[in-house]
């Protein structure tokens, strides 16, 4: 869950930047796999892509944050699952923390043990940046995952979620959904507001609102990502409006106390659209006898391709597909919708 504006927001296509989807996962793992280009011919000289044939052996050191969250669980499952599939790649995992001092200690750990990739979702971007620059200066490039380290010095390759442009689909979704319907009201449930992820997802929500003039949000509450705070202030919100016609959730994890008050209050006028993309919320989707009818991915399978991407960078290699013979700056994934018309393209990547 990113918190940082500067990160460049995706292109809205789903074939631009899908790293991170059931689909982009594959093309990136694929990306890596191939010797050839679209042409069928090998790729010209020196431009060397990673293989996922074993190579040159690689210690990748991992290094996130506690997993007291089903997304941040599956960020460290995803990131284990994949490095065990290289028989070239060992993973020096962390115990994750959320404490920043921990959290510079074990990455300071690592550096000592030599690894020769980072892979680092730090619990604090800011907090962690001197970290990631003693690692780039003790000659260990580092590839930061999701939140974002403050300066671009500590970090060779950010790949990460889309803020903006989350808020933005489930925006422009619920529109579509309501866009002939009159004075047409719909209620937003935000992630915790202190954090700029927060802000992100609500100005890409409110800015694709401004397309669809019938359209009015008349209320907004702020929870914490917890089970707990989305009951509370979902209770708050169905007390206040008695009567909307589409719900932004922010978070699928909050969203199971959202859901528990939705139901407890016997309301179902609306619609609502989730946000991260858990497998209980597709699965829910899939069954369609509920409100929630969509939600827009924040995919976990970033930790995956992170490893893919420090596997590449340990080996001095490139990305097949690319012309440049370098791995990326930075990689944005993009936030797809998932509705009931796509969601068993998307269930194997969905999280517990």
């Amino acid at each position: 869950m990113t918190d940082n504006p500067r990160v460049p927001r995706a292109a809205t296509s789903r074939r631009n930047m899908l790293f991170g989807t059931a689909a982009g996962a594959a093309l990136l793992a694929t990306g890596c796999t191939s010797n050839e280009n679209n042409d069928g011919k090998e790729e010209s000289a020196g431009a060397q892509v990673a293989d996922s044939k074993p190579g040159k052996k690689v210690t990748i050191g991992f290094a996130g944050p506690q997993a007291d969250h089903g997304w941040l669980n599956a960020i460290t499952t995803q990131a284990k699952n994949r490095a065990k599939k290289y028989e070239d790649v060992t993973l020096e995992a962390t115990e994750g923390s959320n404490d920043n001092a921990t959290q510079v200690g074990q990455v300071e750990t690592l550096i000592n043990k030599k690894v020769d990739v980072l892979v680092v979702l730090p619990a604090d971007g800011k907090a962690l940046t001197q970290a990631g620059l003693k690692a780039m200066r003790a000659g260990i490039p580092v590839v930061n995952l999701d939140r974002i380290f403050s300066t671009q010095q500590a970090y060779r390759c950010w790949i990460g979620g889309d803020n903006y442009g989350m808020g933005l689909n489930a925006g422009r979704y619920i529109g579509e959904q309501l866009k002939d319907k009159k004075n047409a009201k719909v209620v937003e449930l935000a992630g915790i507001d202190n954090l700029e992820l927060t802000r992100q997802r609500t100005k890409g929500f409110d800015d694709a609102l401004k397309n669809y003039p019938n359209i009015e949000k008349v209320a907004r509450q702020a929870a914490e990502f917890t089970v707990e705070s989305g009951q509370k202030k979902m209770s708050a919100l169905l007390q206040a409006q008695k009567s909307f016609d589409a719900l932004w959730n922010h978070d699928d994890d909050q969203g199971v106390g959202a859901e528990r008050a939705i139901k407890q209050a016997g309301r179902d006028e609306f619609i609502m659209v989730g946000g991260a993309g858990s497998k209980r919320v597709m699965e829910a989707i899939k069954k369609d006898d509920s409100v929630v009818k969509a939600t827009v991915l924040y995919p976990p399978t970033m930790a995956a391709s992170a490893i893919d991407l420090a596997r590449a960078l340990g080996q001095g290699k490139g990305i097949s597909g690319m012309a440049e013979y370098e791995i990326p700056a930075q990689v944005t994934l993009y936030s797809a919708v998932v509705t009931k018309k796509n969601v068993d393209e998307y269930l194997p990547i969905g999280f517990t």
